[in-house]
């Protein structure tokens, strides 16, 4: 397995070439989570990998509570399938939380203040009352609880992560806050072990092939637990050596023999980049400053590697999308233009 190999499955197995999910729910049912500090750039990262979908209808999903958006995994947003939600922040958050303590002490947070905190929360978001984090701080503050902007955030971060708060409808464009146990239909708990090996079913099957390393930065398991997640998956997962490493993926994932050349305009902290720790395969290491490290900007790829970055501007109406490439890169222009296309189309906009 070559470099070539291992992004054609990638962009396979992520959907992106093909798209296969026809809804943006069956999509997330698939990749398990899709990283979302971006709300913007998250739903884009939907709507390149479900086919026909835009971002208004994305918007309509999210309002409905089809995708909710909380802390997990890492120290960040992700849309979570709200099936899945329950398993994944009983399997993530303690070491999110444990990593939060050290802040919290700095902060002069106590165990006490998050207590009170949560339960301020839940008495004003209880029979599905949506607020928004604004209207929330005078609530904490009457209780004599600290709000300034960087506590308050650690507050609300803590009560997603014990799986008590999770997103609720935008008002408008300002995001809101729900009871999670009101947001999302009751699902049966699973043993930590259920848990070990679901998710690393999900994520070498819809990010694969991978290594435990990519793995590892993703999901933040430790090796111990990473290779029983493996063993449970015997039946499903199989590996190539590539540059003297595994790559694990689905025994199902078949690479197309003559696959069509591609460009995408992804945008930034899509999983195309942000699910691997080592991004050798998709951009060169001389490349990493300038390209965001494939994650930290929109990026141009062109079958399977990132070759530049690009941006977009609204002029009369219209989605002007720029590029700028790396040294030594080359795109087609009629192919650039037919991506940006289809990004207008997504926004219910002209190119």
């Amino acid at each position: 397995m070559n470099s070539q190999q291992i992004t054609q499955l990638r962009l396979q197995q992520q959907q992106l070439l093909p798209a296969h999910a026809t809804r943006p729910a069956d999509l997330l049912r698939w990749m398990g989570c899709i990283q979302a500090q971006d709300y913007a750039g998250a739903k884009w990262a939907i709507g390149n990998r479900v086919k026909d979908s835009t971002d208004a209808g994305i918007e309509r999903d999210f309002n409905a509570g089809l995708l909710l958006r909380t802390h997990v995994l890492r120290p960040t947003w992700h849309f979570v399938a709200p099936e899945d939600i329950g398993w994944m922040l009983q399997l993530t958050g303690p070491k999110i939380k444990a990593f939060n303590k050290n802040l919290h002490a700095k902060l002069g947070i106590s165990d006490k203040d998050l207590k009170r905190s949560k339960t301020v929360i839940a008495n004003a978001l209880r029979d599905n009352n949506y607020l928004t984090r604004t209207a929330l701080v005078p609530l904490l503050t009457k209780a004599k609880i600290n709000t300034d902007d960087i506590r308050m955030g650690f507050h609300l971060m803590d009560a997603e992560l014990d799986g008590l708060i999770c997103s609720g409808p935008r008002q408008g464009k300002q995001f809101t806050y729900a009871l999670l146990s009101e947001r999302a239909p009751a699902t049966p708990s699973i043993d930590r072990e259920e848990a070990v090996a679901r998710i690393t079913r999900l994520y070498f099957c819809s990010r694969g092939p991978a290594t435990v390393n990519d793995f590892q930065w993703w999901s933040g398991l430790n090796m111990t637990e990473i290779k029983k997640g493996l063993l449970l998956n015997n039946d499903i997962l199989t590996h190539s050596v590539a540059n003297g490493q595994a790559y694990w993926f689905s025994k199902d994932a078949r690479p197309v023999k003559a696959p069509k050349p591609a460009t995408l305009l992804l945008p930034a902290y899509d999983e195309y980049a942000v699910a691997y720790k080592d991004r050798s395969d998709i951009l060169h290491p001389s490349h990493h400053v300038t390209a965001g490290y494939g994650i930290f900007k929109p990026v141009v790829v062109v079958n399977g590697q990132i070759c530049g970055q690009w941006s977009r501007k609204e002029v009369k109406n219209k989605i002007v999308v720029e590029t700028q490439l790396l040294p030594n890169h080359k795109t087609n222009d009629a192919a650039v233009a037919r991506a940006a296309a289809a990004y207008a189309a997504f926004l219910g906009k002209s190119s």
